[in-house]
């Protein structure tokens, strides 16, 4: 489903599921700009189910680490705003990310697209090309178990065969200069 390209920065939505490699991917990405000399900014659609889940638990009288994920929480308030505003999370987005195209960013990357209803329309709508990484599962499991996330649930990534990619890159290997070489080539095409 590969898009022409509109004006204005390259748009990539990196998919898949936990443990997949796309925050390893958008990271590559990012290192690709700068060795093209190109600004990136990562926007992620989750930002505020993150603002929300630190204020639960604050209320809730827990510490919770930076950069630590509730998963079950993130779902369930993810559903609740959708429920309230089905748009909410995709306009936040929107908002966010035609903020950093109005600040001359060359490359805005977004490594949580998850709904295939609303948000990826939208994304698509905006110019976005989607990245699916997939990998075994064993090997997702593994990479798993060493992240410390407080909570795992994979029902918001249940509908994601549904959001269709540009391009897919297997992540099940080891060797990360393999998938480093693959995303660049990839980023080359797309610029």
């Amino acid at each position: 489903m590969t898009a022409t390209r509109p004006p204005g920065p390259l748009r990539v939505a990196v998919i898949g599921l936990s443990g997949s490699g796309k925050s390893t991917c958008a990271g590559y990405i990012r290192e690709w700009a700068a060795g093209r000399r190109l600004t990136v900014s990562r926007v992620p659609l989750a930002r505020p189910l993150y603002q929300l889940q630190r204020q639960v638990y604050a209320a809730a009288g827990v510490p919770l680490a930076d950069g630590a994920q509730d998963q079950v929480l993130l779902e369930q308030l993810a559903t609740q705003l959708r429920r309230i505003n089905r748009r909410s999370l995709a306009d936040d987005f929107l908002a966010r990310a035609r903020e950093a195209a109005g600040r001359g960013s060359d490359v805005i990357v977004n490594d949580d697209l998850r709904d295939p209803w609303t948000d990826a329309p939208a994304l698509r709508a905006e110019g976005f090309r989607v990245l699916r990484i997939s990998c075994r599962e064993d090997v997702r499991r593994s990479r798993l178990a060493r992240r410390g996330d407080l909570t795992r649930a994979d029902g918001s990534t249940a509908d994601l065969d549904r959001i269709e990619p540009d391009a897919v890159l297997d992540n099940s290997g080891s060797d990360r200069s393999g998938y480093r070489h693959d995303v660049c080539t990839l980023m080359e095409g797309w610029l």
